[in-house]
């Protein structure tokens, strides 16, 4: 069985934070588990399976929001290791209403996610790693984290800011094997052939169903889980180009100009802001 830790980030009457960390030791399924209510996780290291009835699995990484709605099962697995760590937030049952389209909602009186996923674009990708670390470190007031909470919930749920994942069930699960092999190993240099190889089909039929399902190229993908590992990670090294490296990156320029390009900001702006006093 999985063992976690849980610390509690923020808790007011409108927002409750959680970073919960994940050592994955359980790599087939867990045990039934049940959500109290509707709330948003936002994994921003590792990789899981999240599994609800009927076969619905879904892989979850840095890219990605989950949904865990209240009252519904799930069990979670591991088949990559390092387990996983994740920002969980809810939201007062009013304003998660007021926030939530329609659209992507069941018909019940409280908030039920119809999806199990959510695309999410680098902007959020940020807002949680400024969230956590400022949050973490008391740099942050209440009330500035419970806008930027909210701000959060509206890019993670909005249609311009996120996306919905399209195609098949068997084209979902092709990308969610591409998917599992590059979380594997995010520091590799990984070639189109050899993840094709991998997942048992074509470079050109892996490139076509991936760009369709995930609404962004494969290459584009991988670099955005690298630098969501980035986020994780800024805090920790005094020297950045050591960073660049262990992810991968061919140089502190190229990593640099990637980050700038996805964030607005260096590693080294981004780095420097987590760390201000309060």
């Amino acid at each position: 069985m999985s063992g976690y830790a849980v610390q509690q980030l923020l808790d007011t009457e409108a927002v409750s934070l959680y970073d919960v960390v994940c050592d994955g030791a359980c790599r087939h399924k867990s045990g039934e588990e049940c959500a109290h209510g509707a709330h948003l996780v936002f994994p921003y290291r590792g990789v899981f399976m999240h599994h609800l009835g009927g076969g619905r699995d879904a892989v979850a990484e840095p890219n990605q929001v989950m949904f865990f709605n209240g009252d519904e099962g799930f069990r979670v697995s591991h088949p990559v290791d390092g387990g996983d760590a994740c920002l969980s937030l809810s939201l007062s049952p009013d304003m998660l209403a007021e926030l939530t389209p329609k659209d992507q909602t069941r018909g019940r009186p409280e908030v039920a996610f119809e999806a199990q996923r959510r695309g999410i674009d680098p902007r959020a990708q940020a807002l949680v790693a400024l969230l956590r670390h400022s949050l973490t470190r008391g740099t942050i007031e209440t009330l500035e984290a419970e806008t930027l909470s909210l701000t959060l919930v509206r890019r993670a749920l909005g249609e311009q800011t996120s996306h919905a994942s399209a195609g098949s069930w068997g084209r979902t699960k092709l990308v969610d094997r591409a998917k599992l092999v590059l979380a594997s190993d995010l520091g590799r240099r990984w070639t189109l052939a050899e993840i094709a190889d991998e997942v048992g089909v074509s470079p050109v039929y892996l490139t076509q169903v991936f760009q369709q399902v995930e609404g962004v190229p494969l290459y584009r993908y991988q670099l955005r889980l690298r630098l969501a590992r980035a986020l994780d990670l800024l805090d920790q090294y005094d020297h950045l180009t050591n960073l660049a490296l262990d992810l991968g990156f061919s140089s502190h320029s190229h990593f640099s100009a990637a980050f700038k390009q996805h964030y607005d900001r260096t590693p080294a702006q981004f780095q420097r802001s987590v760390r201000a006093q309060a």
